[in-house]
């Protein structure tokens, strides 16, 4: 690559890594500068700030979730951060997962995209077997779109189900009322280990002060109903009641220093070693609109200790890298796109980025390969699907394909998958996209997820609702057709940027490319702390 190029891409890289990060300093102010005021008018922290004050400094905080709910809820006003902050951190030396309602988004009102993230944090908590801290501010579900959260399987009452579920697996929970828990909510703290409640300020009850009122006709004030000296001393519900939320956040720490050590899944590592070449050249690799070849080799020599990665079958389905390589000291195997145009020994050119007959064969072997040696697998997306054509059909790329998915599927070792450019079609699935169960999804800014690229879905669309307009007997003239084309397309391209991607969860986070190290070893150590592998079973092979 010239200098020029790099130097191309990594301008383009960065604007967009910029973009990203204005976006997100807005995320971060949550329901704004006036609702913090309020805040600290009552002596209370922002969720940040509670979780800052919690973690250890000297540890990684790994925050998911971040751009939940971006861009969405327009007419009820926003929804940053889906009125939750949430991550993996460290406390008192313990990696935990950490869930705080914002109560200056909506008074920490449910969203639907709330009771999806809360899921998700409960999700990787018992996936990975880590302690979960709640940090409750909540006014309970969003009355307005009750119906999008409350009911069904996968909403609300599907948290209580996972507090009891965990209790049951043997995961800490610890729960630190700072404001509001209300209605169901309220079952959420007392199904945990443990309860600490904010003086003045946490309020623990099935109803508030008005609609008991309502319901009954009693008068009594919220404290006296539900606050921290009712629930320590008199229903015994709460453990611990605190006058400060620092004196709260600082007993969390002292039950979290006192936590046995679990089993571990024995993944291996070693010493960790920097890369040899430099991971701030990431920002230079992928080409501008990701539209030309680059090495996908590049990448990974980037992201790996001593820049080593020893591929499997490096002369077979070379659109596919697979091999072994170590991630701060972590043994990983590799699974990438590769997006050089490629020869194979027939003499058969294959297009970089796409999957063929040889490299679906290949990948599904070395999936199966490191569950066979227990060995966290690693995917690198940038796939724009599988190769068709009737030389590829003939050819049973079906029946390849569906040998890799099978493999992805029924892994039993740890998945971790970063979308680097393209995330398309059946692609998607096959390189362990979010309906394979990564453990940890994330996406560059440079990512790109959609069933097909944005040109050839437009003019599918355009020509399906031309032909419809022509059924009609409308006149359809070029230049409307063009129009309708611009029109659709770009409607699509807006719902396969990574934004839209991480509002709705479809990965965990946006990352600096240079962060993506970090991000797979703090997946990785979360990992190990499952010890519990289930066997390795495929079901019927498609050969």
């Amino acid at each position: 690559m010239t200098d020029m190029a790099f130097n191309r891409n990594e301008d383009w890289m960065k604007l967009m890594l910029s973009q990203v990060e204005q976006h997100f300093e807005k995320i971060k102010l949550g329901g704004g500068k006036k609702s913090i005021e309020k805040q600290r008018e009552r002596n209370k922290l922002t969720a940040r700030e509670r979780i800052d004050y919690l973690c250890d400094k000297d540890k990684p905080f790994v925050e998911i979730g971040g751009f939940a709910g971006f861009d969405m809820y327009e007419a009820e006003g926003g929804c940053p951060s889906a009125g939750t902050v949430a991550g993996i951190g460290y406390v008192s030396g313990r990696q935990a997962v950490i869930v705080a309602n914002d109560q200056t988004v909506k008074a920490g009102a449910w969203f639907p995209i709330t009771g999806k993230k809360n899921l998700r944090m409960q999700e990787i908590a018992m996936e990975n077997k880590l302690p979960i801290i709640y940090l409750v501010d909540s006014a309970g579900v969003f009355l307005p779109m009750q119906d999008e959260i409350f009911p069904d399987k996968e909403h609300f009452g599907r948290i209580f189900r996972n507090n009891a579920r965990m209790s049951a697996m043997g995961i800490t929970q610890i729960a630190a009322v700072m404001g509001a828990c209300v209605a169901g909510g309220a079952y959420l703290p007392i199904m945990s280990d443990e309860t600490l409640m904010v003086e003045g300020n946490g309020s623990i009850f099935l109803a508030g002060a008005y609609l008991v009122k309502a319901a009954i006709g009693e008068d009594i004030d919220n404290e006296t109903l539900g606050g921290a000296v009712t629930h320590t001393e008199i229903s015994g519900i709460a453990d611990y009641k605190f006058k400060t939320e620092q004196d709260c956040l600082d007993h969390i720490k002292k039950i979290m220093n006192k936590l046995g050590a679990s089993g571990n899944a024995g993944f291996d590592r070693i010493q960790p070693v920097a890369p040899k070449k430099d991971p701030k050249e990431l920002y230079g690799i992928i080409p501008e609109g990701n539209l030309k070849p680059y090495d996908m080799l590049d990448i990974i020599e980037r992201m790996v200790d001593n820049s080593e990665f020893d591929q499997f079958k490096q002369d077979y389905g070379k659109t596919i890298l697979c091999g072994y390589a170590r991630i701060e000291g972590w043994a990983v195997g590799i699974v990438a796109n590769q997006r050089l145009i490629c020869k194979n020994k027939k003499g058969e050119m294959q297009i970089g980025g796409v999957i063929y007959n040889d490299s679906a064969d290949k990948a599904a072997r070395f999936i199966l390969n490191c569950n066979q040696k227990k060995i966290p697998l690693v995917f690198l997306q940038d796939v724009t699907g599988f190769m068709v054509g009737s030389r590829s059909e003939h050819s049973g790329i079906i029946k390849d394909g569906a040998k890799l998915v099978n493999a992805v599927a029924n892994s039993i070792v740890p998945k971790i998958t970063i979308i680097v450019g393209n995330s398309y079609g059946a692609g998607n699935y096959a390189m362990c996209g979010k309906a394979y169960d990564p453990r940890f999804i994330y996406a560059w800014p440079s990512a790109k997820i959609a069933v097909m690229g944005g040109d050839q879905a437009a003019k599918t669309l355009a020509q399906i609702q031309v032909a419809s307009m022509k059924a009609q007997g409308k006149e359809v003239d070029k230049e409307q057709e063009q129009a309708l084309l611009k029109e659709i397309k770009g409607r699509y391209e807006r719902q396969t940027t990574p934004y839209y991607a991480a509002a709705r969860l479809w990965v965990d986070g946006i990352i600096d490319p240079t962060e993506t190290r970090k991000v797979i070893a703090e997946g990785l150590h979360a990992a190990n702390h499952n010890p519990d592998l289930d066997i390795l079973r495929t079901g019927v092979f498609q050969v």
